[in-house]
């Protein structure tokens, strides 16, 4: 394995057949010249084709032919390897993709010779409950409808169903028989699509059909999944692992043990999400999350607190309209039920029957499904790691008890079983909370509740309205502390809103009451019946201007489907998504509506940029690994996936560089030039200077304006941002207040000007920009020279 690396800061690049690792080579002198320490990559073994993300991995042994292939790879890792960077790799070692079976052989194979494949102990399925098939939820109606409309037909060694193609048995058509017989011979089963919520009997993705769960806690799986992997990082093609949905694997802690040992402890990082005031599993061998712990802080401080009464007032009225439950607990309680109960409801029947050998006979498995979908709506967190976290499971138990106290034999019934790690209902138990957590939180109350839409992003909590500067502090440092090498982030593939289309929408939050005057009036005059969801819409439009008409659709459609009050993915409602994309329409045809929207997108304008600068600064010079994610060092106001995968157009960033390296001086405005001022200064900084990010110590603010100031030594670099800028301004600016700054003189790293020592004023510090980047006058190195060579 090559010499162990931790990055200074990483790059984040989505790689497709449109934009490839040969493509991604080309870029590297641009991410060098930005100063990032190592590229970042979307996962590269071979995908389904025409995949977008990745994710859904059909064959470990080769890298990804559409993203570049072993040569592409070859090429970008000599690429970076010239310009000093290090490769950060996602993997997916929980799933795979079977949407296309035959490009998947494992798959291909399981569904080919069924329990006897020797990749049938890769795949987690119930055989007896199949009755000895894999059911594939495929067809729109009946088996025996689909053979009478010819729709299932068999072609020389595979029997088909419209695009779907599937293997056949060995021997099962040699007599000639119909298409209905020959399927009833296989080792799988086409069933309706609609049936997979009950009755799948294969372990998903969450609720994707198409990503079948493998069993990477056999040793021989492990291996076969992993082996291309290991040669990256043998041969120096990589240098860490960033390992994807951890919490879906039967033992993380042990997985990551395992890929410890056989990378000889390379750097990894973990995509888990932590719940407010939980720590990342001590045992695990990881350096720490994907970050969005980190950009749930970071959001949090740049919202107004005074906001959040009159914000929740309007989200209780909209709410209490439509008959939902107003409180947060509530309502993600109600969310996650619904999922338990729906989509997952096949999962959950897994559960019960893989607790059966400890239920008493004559158990009523009916109400014991009951508790146990109960016990997953209440859980506290993603999962428990038992023995570590039981005491979730405590507070799953008596938080149904007190919902469900009819559920009480059955509750302790659960309890033992479910709390024994010994038993395969407690460790299926434990991957299918995340799988109800996220689908119940994430993916629908999040489309439900619209106090702040920026505060329901993936990993934040939206009961938490905002964070006072104290407990910011006091987060970054514990990371500092306790997790140095995690990474840090403000957007990703995941992410519901790009970062300032969330810095926008954070300052609604100083103006709530304009706000709320300008969404009555929008909804007024574009009403759809379901006040939460346009309220969402409202403040995203807002967030994101100016967008695309398309893209706006794109999303409207999406928020409106997942959070499932008034239209949904598998039932629409046509007269209700008309309304919809009509109230979008309206923002580009209507000349009353373009106007509202112009007013009070001047109004918050100015306040999105200047928390979009300082979250960047904030972000990028606190504890822990920054990423940028590909493009967002210009504006980043992308909406939910894939909008926020779309292709990154690098020549002009590369041009925009040129020109700041070149002496140029931006305002601050939509062109975003001074955002990949902010961005590119404080990465070389951290790449050259990492000295100067060793501690991290809050410095005094004194003066009426304090609260709007945020000013760290990180150990030679000073950072100071501008928070609630609107209020700011409405009273009055800075009026004299000072930051007292460590003696000496000190160079602010975006502009060059040079301040004393000392109590120092803000209105000349934060003169041109709502940030400033402070080093050592004496500690001035012309990196500018060397990176635009």
């Amino acid at each position: 394995m090559s010499v162990r690396r931790i990055p200074r800061s990483t790059y984040r690049l989505q790689l497709t057949a449109d934009f490839t690792m040969q493509d991604a080579a080309a870029v590297v002198p641009y991410v060098r010249a930005l100063g990032a320490d190592w590229l970042y990559l979307s996962p590269i073994l071979q995908a389904t084709r025409g995949s977008g993300h990745g994710y859904d991995v059909t064959d470990h042994r080769v890298v990804d032919e559409e993203r570049g292939g072993p040569e592409g790879l070859r090429v970008l890792s000599e690429a970076a390897r010239a310009a000093g960077l290090g490769i950060l790799v996602d993997i997916v070692p929980n799933h795979v993709g079977v949407a296309k079976p035959v490009e998947n052989p494992w798959w291909w194979d399981l569904l080919r010779n069924g329990r006897e494949s020797e990749h049938a102990g890769a795949f987690d399925v119930d055989w007896a409950f199949g009755e000895g098939r894999v059911r594939l939820p495929v067809l729109g109606g009946t088996i025996e409808e689909a053979a009478a409309a010819g729709e299932l037909r068999v072609e020389g060694e595979e029997l088909r169903y419209f695009e779907h193609r599937f293997p056949l048995a060995p021997g099962s058509a040699d007599d000639g028989a119909d298409a209905l017989t020959v399927h009833s011979r296989q080792h799988y089963e086409l069933m309706n699509w609609r049936r997979a919520d009950a009755e799948l009997d294969y372990r998903r993705f969450f609720a994707v059909n198409e990503l079948a769960a493998i069993r990477v806690e056999d040793d021989a799986v492990f291996d076969a999944s992993h082996a291309e992997i290991l040669r990256w990082l043998r041969e120096g093609l990589a240098d860490g692992l960033r390992v994807d949905h951890p919490d879906g694997l039967a033992d993380p802690g042990g997985y990551l043990k395992r890929l410890a040992a056989v990378t000889d402890g390379a750097y990894v990082l973990v995509e888990k999400i932590l719940e407010p005031g939980e720590e990342l599993p001590a045992f695990w061998a990881a350096d720490g999350t994907t970050g969005y712990d980190a950009l749930a802080e970071i959001d949090g401080l740049l919202v107004d607190p005074a906001g959040e009464a009159p914000l929740t007032a309007l989200d209780a009225e909209l709410r209490e309209r439509l008959g939902t439950p107003t409180g947060w607990q509530d309502l993600i309680h109600a969310t996650k039920r619904g999922i338990a109960d729906g989509i997952l409801r096949s999962e959950v029947l897994r559960l019960v029957r893989d607790a059966r050998p400890q239920l008493p006979p004559g158990a009523d498995e009916a109400r014991v499904a009951d508790a146990m979908a109960e016990l997953l709506a209440a859980f506290p967190v993603y999962r428990s790691y038992l023995p570590a976290g039981v005491e979730h499971l405590a507070h799953a138990l008596a938080e149904s008890r007190r919902r469900r106290p009819e559920l009480g034999a059955e509750l302790d019934l659960l309890a033992p079983i479910l709390g024994d790690p010994a038993t395969d209902a407690a460790r299926r138990f434990q991957q299918t909370s995340g799988m109800v957590m996220a689908k119940g939180v994430e993916d629908t109350a999040f489309y439900r509740v619209s106090r702040l839409a920026s505060r329901t992003e993936v990993g934040g909590d939206p009961d938490l309205f905002a964070l006072a500067p104290s407990d910011f502090h006091a987060a970054q440092r514990r990371r500092l502390a306790a997790s140095p090498d995690s990474m840090t982030t403000l957007s990703t593939h995941d992410t519901k809103r790009g970062e300032d289309t969330r810095a926008r929408i954070h300052a609604i939050s100083e103006i709530p009451d304009e706000w709320r005057a300008f969404v009555e009036g929008r909804m007024h005059a574009h009403p759809l019946g379901d006040g939460p969801l346009e309220h969402l819409v409202w403040q995203t439009i807002v967030g994101c201007r100016p967008r695309e008409r398309e893209a706006l659709h794109g999303y409207v459609m999406k928020a409106s489907r997942e959070g499932g009050t008034s239209t949904t993915w598998t039932a629409p409602d046509e007269a209700f998504e008309s309304r919809l994309h009509a109230l979008v329409d309206a923002c580009f045809d209507d000349p009353e509506t373009v106007a509202a929207l112009d007013a009070i997108t001047a109004r918050l304008r100015p306040a999105g940029w200047s928390n979009g600068l300082a979250a960047k600064l904030l972000q990028l010079a606190g504890p822990g690994v920054p990423d940028v994610y590909q493009g967002s060092e210009l504006w980043e106001r992308s909406l939910v996936d894939p909008d926020n995968r779309r292709s990154v157009d690098f020549a002009e960033r590369a041009g925009i560089l040129a020109a700041l390296d070149a002496g140029e001086l931006p305002e601050l405005g939509e062109d975003a030039a001074a955002k990949l001022l902010v961005t590119s200064r404080v990465l070389r900084l951290r790449r050259d200077r990492p000295e100067l990010f060793e501690r991290y110590r809050p410095l005094p603010v004194v003066g009426e304006a304090a609260a709007h100031a945020v000013a760290v030594d990180r150990g030679g670099a000073i950072a100071l941002a501008t928070r609630l800028p609107i209020g700011l301004a409405d009273g009055g600016g800075w009026r004299g207040t000072r930051v007292v700054l460590p003696g000496g003189r000190w160079r602010d790293a975006l502009t060059g000007a040079v301040h004393e020592g000392g109590p120092a004023a803000l209105a000349a510090l934060l003169d041109r920009y709502p940030v400033a980047l402070l080093v050592r006058d004496d500690d001035h190195r012309d990196e500018t020279t060397e990176d635009a060579a």
